[in-house]
């Protein structure tokens, strides 16, 4: 809705206005399509809770893994804390759960990059529950290490709609000083692969 509508709204029809646009975004971030990268996730019998499925703070590891795993994979981060230039330091996340997942399950995590700073990177995030089949989705070493990109045949053993939805903000630091340093040219060309239009 444009913006010259909006002033014209009463407050609380703008409310409900920006409301309704918040939820059709949401909407879109719950497809596979919204997301260039994915890396399965093996949940273990220790992230269930007494409810029996995945705890809400799990959920945050997840998207924590694939972020970390693409950025070493395809962005050449170093981890080391001595003889890395530079460490990302997480300045916000949130988590929206639609449905549950469950150990023995093997969902498959989802990212994009939403926006590329000088030092920071905002991520867009999602968790894709495996198809209700008797068997469980066929992963193998390479999809743990390298995970697949949008397109690749696997996706088809999974939802099509996340049950979680995220987003993150890291911000990159020189180790020694914690002062926000800029993103090395191959660092930011590994994750604009990754860049694609928000939705909505």
């Amino acid at each position: 809705m444009t913006s010259w509508v909006l002033r014209l709204l009463p407050r609380n029809g703008w409310s409900l206005a920006t409301a309704s646009e918040n939820q059709r975004a949401e909407d879109r971030r719950r497809h596979q399509e919204a997301y260039g990268y994915f890396l399965p996730i093996q949940t273990r019998w220790q992230d269930n809770d007494q409810y029996g499925h995945v705890n809400n703070v799990v959920y945050y590891s997840y998207f924590d893994t694939i972020i970390n795993q693409y950025l070493i994979r395809y962005c050449g981060l170093k981890t080391g804390l001595l003889t890395s230039p530079m460490v990302g330091f997480m300045a916000t996340n949130q988590c929206t759960f639609h449905t549950p997942v469950s150990f023995p399950q093997i969902p498959v995590a989802a990212l994009a990059v939403e926006k590329v700073g000088r030092s920071s990177v905002h991520y867009r995030l999602a968790l894709f529950p495996p198809k209700p089949t008797k068997e469980t989705p066929s992963v193998d070493h390479w999809d743990l290490s390298d995970g697949f990109f949008f397109g690749h045949p696997k996706l088809a053993h999974f939802a099509a709609l996340a049950c979680t939805t995220g987003s993150s903000v890291h911000v990159f630091v020189n180790p020694a000083t914690s002062k926000p340093v800029g993103l090395p040219e191959d660092f930011r060309r590994g994750l604009l692969r990754l860049m694609s239009p928000a939705p909505g």
